[in-house]
């Protein structure tokens, strides 16, 4: 097959009128071209750019199906075969088709196995392997699976051979057990060492993909492989890349206490092994395990501890101590130990030992502060304004307050080459400590002029209220040329609150300068003008600059508020394309107007236009923003609830529209119906917080058996409650979340639930 062959109609195709990631697929024609071109250089450039365009990220688009018969055709002719079929295996598994043809562009490959299916037995190993596993992923078993057992029976490389036979499995899940003769070692796997096992890792994978019965023999036969990450190098599955974290994950989600006690048994195992690489891969998988399932961490506390006295494995080991939680406490000794000694180890230990035993740890940090970065992360970390979104029961208690510690911090402000990230560290300790870092006042004004994003931040937290008249004067008088004008209206603000005229009047100059300015700022700038207040004069000067600082899109739909409802008024916006910054920033204006004026008649409207335009896929916080605005409406913002209900078929905002339909339209809600949505949001680990909130809202009471029924299996299951955006360790998330679970549950049951 000549080129000429190969893209007989290449220029016929409507390219520019097809899409692909990043818009027009006008491109593709020169890229398929340049693959087959003499410029190796090129043809690499071009190969890049197609797995970009046509499966990015895993995404495959409606050009992908169309670009899929050249590009077997070029594997065909022996045009860089091995590179395209693997990019053609990647189109076949994809599970992401962004298109109105779901389903084509898997079968587009299919349709392509008659050129794929004859390079199973090309004489090129790789091109052989990439054959294999671009023709499984069609999924086409009564098509492929002949070829592949005619490949297994003559086939000598054991790359191949792991390939064909994870490819077999992965078409026929039940013909999985004829290989379980390769994890018994029936048969020498087609050769020796590295060779069979290989072969082997690959037979164990297989039956953990079908989920055959995990036996002693399997256990027995992963254990004597170890390391096993050796043994994967060179397949094509991404996905099992770590064979034994992979392991671990496959008997974990089979979510039965065999399965369970199975996979922390493999980890143990592991964790024991005489070599270091072994105990270095049992170590990714126990942390793996900490962060999918709540008994692991109980169970795999003590082993892991007992590496961090082994040279060789303590460095991994601390990688997955601040995971354990609660049960890290036995690691304190240890940490201890290692944390007064030299270098990064012990600096990592010393972080483990914040997030374990914070008053442990304050001495130690207080010593040698300069030096312990990642503990002093750790700390700051703890600090309430390390925190986004509102305060909750059971947010963790500041990092622990000593005069050492806070001398430490002193000094370290006055030095004038400290690192940005240090600098926000040290403000947010201080933050955390309130007044009782009021010492540092005077440290804090001296570094003003070198870190004016922290002192702004943090002293208006420390600062007592005999010193605030002075601060304020140090502000007003400091050069903060290049600062965001919100910045310092809110440093102002927090320090004198509805003060003095004077320092009100810079306060509002401060906010209109932020509005006027755009960018980023005015979402800041607009949250600060709805907590001034100050009456009717403040709102006659700032209402103005807010309706100005609105996108274009949301003074429109302000506008048309007086012709219809606010529902319809979003129906018929324009939509500017806004990004999810500005969409933010129209939300807060909106809820600054509200809180200015009393009247929702102008924030409905600019709210409906935002819930209407952030309907895309990366628009989940702007929707919740949103949501909240709506209902910090109260019933005024009842012409929101179409928007708000449409909002519900999204795990992912659905809990924080729930909240708001409860809040603007209490009478009218099925409250079953936002409880189940809200279950499903904790259930899918979209929202689960906030689904926590909507079911407190509802009325625990109010629940019927079958959603006790699920708040009950989110509290007890096994498998954690991840929250997304959640700071800390996902067991520690996990642990807030059901405690509060628990206590809904106690609410509800009228019994003791532990």
């Amino acid at each position: 097959m000549d080129l000429a062959q190969i893209f007989v109609d290449l220029d016929a195709q409507p390219w520019a009128d097809r899409e692909h990631a990043y818009g027009s697929a006008d491109d593709v024609p020169g890229q398929l071209r340049a693959l087959a071109g003499d410029d190796a250089d090129e043809a690499e450039e071009a190969l890049s750019e197609l797995y970009g365009n046509v499966v990015h990220q895993g995404s495959v688009y409606e050009a992908t199906a169309h670009t899929v018969p050249y590009l077997a055709r070029l594997a065909a002719a022996g045009s860089r075969p091995a590179d395209l079929l693997l990019l053609l295996g990647s189109i076949a598994e994809s599970e992401d088709e962004r298109s109105d043809t779901p389903g084509a562009c898997r079968a587009a490959v299919t349709a392509q196995l008659p050129l794929i299916l004859p390079l199973i037995e090309a004489a090129d190993t790789l091109v052989r392997q990439a054959a294999v596993w671009a023709a499984a992923r069609t999924g086409a078993a009564e098509q492929v699976l002949p070829a592949l057992r005619r490949c297994w029976e003559g086939e000598l490389d054991p790359l191949v051979r792991a390939e064909v036979l994870a490819g077999s499995v992965w078409l026929d899940p039940a013909g999985a057990g004829e290989f379980e003769k390769a994890v018994l070692g029936e048969t020498d796997g087609g050769g020796t060492g590295v060779a069979a096992g290989a072969v082997q890792l690959a037979a164990l994978l297989a039956c953990l993909d079908a989920e055959l019965p995990w036996t002693s023999v399997h256990h027995d036969a992963v254990v004597s492989l170890l390391p096993v990450r050796p043994l994967a190098e060179g397949r094509f599955d991404e996905e099992q890349a770590e064979p034994f974290r992979y392991v671990v994950e496959g008997l974990l989600e089979r979510d039965t206490d065999e399965a369970r006690e199975a996979a922390f048994a493999l980890v143990e195992a592991g964790l024991r092994h005489p070599e270091a690489d072994a105990r270095g891969e049992a170590v990714w998988a126990a942390e793996h395990a900490c962060q999918v399932s709540r008994a692991a961490a109980p169970r795999l506390a003590g082993a892991l501890t007992t590496l961090l006295g082994d040279p060789s494995s303590v460095s991994a080991a601390l990688s997955v101590v601040d995971q354990l939680g609660p049960h890290a406490t036995r690691a304190v000794p240890a940490l201890m130990a290692i944390a007064t000694e030299e270098g990064d180890l012990a600096d990592r230990a010393l972080a483990a030992l914040v997030a374990t035993a914070p008053e442990q740890a304050a001495p130690l940090l207080a010593a040698d502060l300069s030096r312990r970065p990642r503990a002093l992360d750790a700390a700051a970390k703890l600090s309430p304004g390390s925190r986004t979104g509102e305060a909750r029961a059971g947010d963790p208690d500041p990092f622990p307050y000593t005069p050492e510690l806070l001398d430490a911090v002193r000094a370290r402000l006055a030095d004038s080459d400290i690192a940005w990230n240090e600098s926000i560290h040290l403000g947010l300790v201080l933050a955390g400590w309130g007044h009782r870092a009021a010492p540092a006042v005077p440290d804090l004004l001296a570094a003003l002029d070198r870190y004016p994003f922290v002192v702004l931040r943090t002293l208006p937290a420390v600062c007592p209220p005999e010193e605030r008249a002075g601060a304020v004067a140090a502000l007003r008088a400091a050069d903060l040329t290049g600062q965001s004008p919100a910045d310092v209206g809110s440093a102002l603000h927090r320090l004198v609150g509805e003060g003095e005229t004077g320092v009100t009047g810079a306060l509002l100059a401060a906010v209109v300068e932020a509005l006027a300015a755009g960018g980023r700022d005015v979402a800041d700038a607009a949250r600060l003008a709805g907590e001034l207040g100050g009456g009717p004069e403040t709102a006659a000067l700032l209402v103005p600059h807010l309706r100005a600082a609105l996108s274009d899109t949301a003074r429109g739909d302000a506008a048309r508020r007086t012709a219809r409802s606010a529902s319809e008024s979003a129906r018929g916006s324009s939509g500017d394309g806004r990004t999810n910054p500005r969409l933010d920033s129209d939300t807060q204006i909106a809820r600054a107007l509200w809180q200015l004026t009393g009247s929702a008649d102008e924030a409905v409207p600019i709210i409906a236009g935002v819930l209407e335009d952030a309907d895309g896929e990366w628009t989940r916080w702007p929707n919740v923003r949103a949501a909240r605005a709506a209902g910090a409406l109260g019933e005024r913002g009842r012409p929101l609830v179409p928007l708000l209900e449409r909002k519900l078929a999204h795990p992912d905002r659905a809990a924080a529209a729930a909240l708001a339909l409860l809040a603007v339209d209490p009478a009218g809600q099925d409250r079953g119906r936002l409880a189940d949505t809200a279950l499903t949001s904790a259930e899918t680990d979209a929202d689960p917080f906030t689904a926590l909130d909507v079911l407190r809202a509802v009325g625990t009471r109010n629940l019927t058996d079958d959603q006790l029924r699920r708040l009950t299996g989110l509290a007890e299951r096994d498998a954690l409650v991840f929250i997304p955006g959640f700071p800390y360790a996902p067991a520690v998330a996990d642990a807030r979340f059901r405690d509060e679970a628990r206590a809904l549950l106690r609410t509800a049951l009228g019994t003791a639930v532990e």
